[in-house]
């Protein structure tokens, strides 16, 4: 198998972890970094050992062009996704795109679309929808194990300090000069946790999506919300929601809870770990293995294997950032509801921990779970 070059635009922040996956990959002498997009250069010391000298430069068409890559990894901020995907597309060029793939559904499809025009390949970066316990559970489903699928619940808690709000000039935006960025706890940090849900509901296409109720909320001064639930109704007749917090007191591992008439399953998508609880039966667990996107996408380029995440995989969940997009401004909690803990410059919502596991677990909103400040006119959008 001939390597496969590679050229990451986006190598500070989260791109810190694409650059060892590449290393992981070139090791095992399956891609090549050839070359690296960022505004300003990375000093030999951002480098990890072992992927050489790629070509560095700051514009992605030339190097793309300099180099002959035959991937693009992007992960740049979000409003930047459609652009560059559609500049690699043009170039030929197969992509891995960072979740979430666009900032609203309209320059989805303008991606989508023209990645498609253009015969080339992309993944979203989902990399959950990559674990093997997805197929494992839905197969588990289809057996009937926990007899007939009623709903799938998402759960979130997590913490982030307040200087997470400001790593960036995108963070915790909605907009940033007038171009929409949608940075919020349910449409990036915890996005997983929304499109793992859609995946096990077998909902994941935009036309399985017919309704989706927001409830958008902020803790921190930001624009977008850090405290947040949707419920989304699908073609299937089965509701999904996904409850997150950013403001967690005891953050812990997100998970997905699939529930059937019969018992239910827990999926904690970071770990790849998955609980069976049915009627008649004590409890199962299992640990699932992964597979990586970018290795996925070299599989499918190199030996046809079936692609894990293409973008119309993601299209419920774009309509779910579309309705958090159009919803409006997320209410800021009272100063009451929340508080900063001293030394950890974060803020947390006392209860919220609670109320996110228990949304998960009642496929229930905020605001029909009594939370205190999810009161009755809390800023709420349902659309179709």
């Amino acid at each position: 198998m001939s390597t496969v070059d590679i050229v990451l635009a986006g190598a500070r922040g989260h791109g810190r972890w694409h650059l060892e996956n590449i290393r992981r990959l070139q090791d095992k002498g399956i891609v090549r970094l050839a070359g690296i997009c960022e505004l300003t250069p990375l000093e030999k010391a951002e480098l990890p050992e072992g992927l050489g000298a790629p070509e560095q430069s700051a514009d992605f068409g030339a190097l793309l062009d300099s180099t002959g890559a035959r991937i693009a990894v992007i992960c740049t901020p979000i409003p930047t996704h459609t652009d560059l995907a559609l500049e690699a597309a043009r170039r030929g060029v197969h992509i891995l795109l960072e979740k979430p793939p666009a900032p609203s559904y309209a320059e989805f499809r303008r991606m989508a679309d023209g990645v498609a025009a253009a015969g080339v390949v992309c993944q979203i970066g989902f990399q959950s929808l990559g674990s093997h316990a997805v197929p494992a559970i839905r197969q588990l489903i289809d057996e009937g194990a926990i007899g007939e699928l009623v709903g799938v619940g998402g759960a979130g808690a997590w913490a982030r300090p307040e200087a997470y709000y400001t790593r960036a000039p995108w963070a915790g935006k909605r907009r940033l000069n007038g171009v929409d960025v949608i940075d919020g706890a349910l449409t990036n940090p915890l996005a997983h946790a929304v499109a793992t849900g859609l995946a096990l509901n077998g909902s994941t296409r935009a036309e399985d999506v017919t309704g989706i109720e927001t409830e958008l909320l902020r803790a921190n001064d930001i624009e977008s919300d850090d405290t947040s639930c949707v419920r989304i109704s699908t073609a299937q007749g089965r509701p999904v929601t996904v409850a997150a917090t950013l403001c967690a007191e005891d953050p812990d591992d997100p998970y997905v809870l699939v529930h059937g008439t019969r018992g239910r399953i827990t999926f904690w998508y970071k770990q790849d770990r998955v609980l069976l609880q049915r009627a008649g039966h004590g409890p199962e667990e299992y640990d699932h293995g992964r597979t990586d996107l970018l290795e996925n996408l070299v599989d499918h380029l190199t030996d046809g294997i079936e692609l894990l995440v293409p973008p119309d995989v993601t299209g419920a969940f774009m309509k779910v950032v579309e309705a958090i997009r159009t919803a409006p401004d997320p209410a800021p909690l009272p100063e009451s509801a929340w508080h900063l803990i001293p030394g950890e410059d974060r803020r947390v919502v006392p209860g919220v921990d609670g109320l996110v596991a228990a949304s998960a677990d009642s496929l229930a909103l905020y605001s029909e779970l009594g939370a205190p400040w999810a009161v009755d006119d809390l800023p709420k959008e349902v659309s179709t």
